[in-house]
């Protein structure tokens, strides 16, 4: 979060708000003779994004018995014969 002070901020105000709307910043602080005065935030919530579920679907097959090759697995981390 970028702080400015009182006048850099009265002079970008326009640059700073689309700043903080378009998501660049999540804030500006606005400081006076360096002290923290103002936080100048966006008015809409920040959509997060999720998970779709079934993304993936298609790009994989998933083994019938998951757990078929554990010990081998094991086997290659122990240097192990399985």
């Amino acid at each position: 979060m970028p702080t400015v002070n009182m006048h850099d901020a009265k002079s970008q105000l326009s640059k700073l708000v689309e700043a903080v709307e378009t998501g660049e910043v999540e804030e500006v602080i606005i400081a006076r003779n360096g002290r923290p005065a103002a936080r100048l935030t966006s008015l809409r919530p920040r959509v997060e994004t999720t998970r779709r579920i079934g993304v993936a679907k298609g790009l994989f097959v998933a083994p019938e018995d998951p757990g078929a090759e554990d010990a081998e697995v094991a086997a290659l981390f122990l240097r192990a014969e399985p």
